[in-house]
């Protein structure tokens, strides 16, 4: 009787081993079939996203504006209201769009980051008003063209009327300046612009 229930005993060992056995074997086929599922959805996912096109949804994407990352180009800006540079390395105009902006507490080298992104596109992410007749402040102050002062627009020294609709090119040099400035005062001013370093 001894021996008998020995074998019984190892039976039911072998028995319980081989169960063990086939529900470890059975949950490492769960798990990677599980993983094999979550890998191709991530891979779909990531797949989806760099061949994304149409930016007409994203959040913050401007008007026209091409995919994120497909150009990046800089361009230096230069403004000044009364002879006063405004400074963009203020926090307050860091990184405002993910499209176009003053980055790395640098305050007058643009980056564009998308096709079809204009300055215009710029100014509204920082809360300014830029048109061919005002420059306006995030605050409400106001600086528009009159009979004793006037907003100019430069774009690598040519006069322009407007830069809303300007979508900059690499190492374009901008320059916004309102009052009562003479030509020689504002070629002083495109001097100082040319002198700015772009980083990029």
């Amino acid at each position: 009787m001894g021996r008998r229930a020995r074998e019984e005993r190892q039976e039911k060992r072998e028995d319980k081993a081989a169960k063990i056995s086939k529900n470890k074997r059975k949950t490492n086929l769960m798990a990677t079939g599980i993983l094999a599922v979550i890998a191709v959805i991530v891979g779909y996912s990531v797949f989806v996203f760099m061949t994304q096109v149409d930016t007409s949804g994203a959040l913050g994407a401007p008007d026209g504006a091409g995919r994120l990352g497909d150009e990046h180009e800089h361009a230096s800006l230069l403004v000044r209201i009364f002879g006063d540079k405004l400074d963009f390395a203020s926090p307050a105009y860091q990184i405002k769009s993910s499209w176009i902006h003053f980055e790395d507490s640098d305050g007058t080298t643009i980056h564009r980051h998308s096709s079809g992104v204009t300055l215009g596109d710029l100014f509204d992410s920082m809360g300014f008003t830029v048109n061919d007749e005002c420059f306006a402040f995030p605050d409400g102050r106001e600086f528009c063209t009159n009979e004793d002062y006037s907003l100019k627009y430069y774009i690598n020294h040519k006069s322009v009327g407007n830069i809303y609709d300007y979508v900059l090119e690499d190492d374009a040099r901008i320059l916004i300046s309102f009052g009562p400035e003479t030509p020689e005062e504002i070629e002083v001013q495109l001097i100082e612009l040319d002198s700015q370093m772009i980083k990029g």
